[in-house]
């Protein structure tokens, strides 16, 4: 097993892995590039970017719950900044309802939404689709 960029055809595999962790996919397109980890034929972790010029958003980890504890959401975070530092980002944006002291763990610090770029503000994760009280956190990257 091993992290890979997931194919167009595998978001529809990707959404139901999310919705079952009970994140929102009604914006996941397949602008926004997917990693994830198969156990055989099947999804068991997966992570998103969208890119947003030198800024990226990082969302949608989510792991199979079999597979939590193990270590892998920090294997497919850790992919997902390689990915974003290789095109170029140099800082990444999440905001998170449930995971603050998980990604504060990996070097993400918790800053205003006033501090948001223009690139993140405009995402529909950040303008509509996560809640005011989200922990908006960001960290810079290379």
């Amino acid at each position: 097993m091993s992290i890979a960029s997931l194919e167009p055809s595998s978001l529809a595999e990707a959404k139901a892995l999310l919705e079952a962790s009970g994140l929102p996919t009604s914006d996941l397109t397949p602008e926004v590039r997917l990693l994830g980890e198969r156990d055989g034929d099947r999804l068991v972790g997966v992570v998103g970017l969208e890119a947003r010029g030198a800024v990226g958003l990082l969302r949608s980890l989510a792991v199979e719950p079999g597979r939590r504890g193990g270590g892998l959401g920090s294997e497919l975070v850790t992919a997902l900044e390689n990915v974003a530092a290789g095109g170029g980002i140099t800082e990444l944006y999440l905001l998170t309802t449930t995971a603050e002291a998980f990604f504060a763990r990996r070097g993400y610090q918790r800053v205003p939404r006033e501090a948001a770029p223009a690139g993140i503000r405009g995402t529909a994760e950040f303008a509509s689709i996560c809640p005011a009280s989200s922990a908006f956190m960001t960290k810079r990257l290379g």
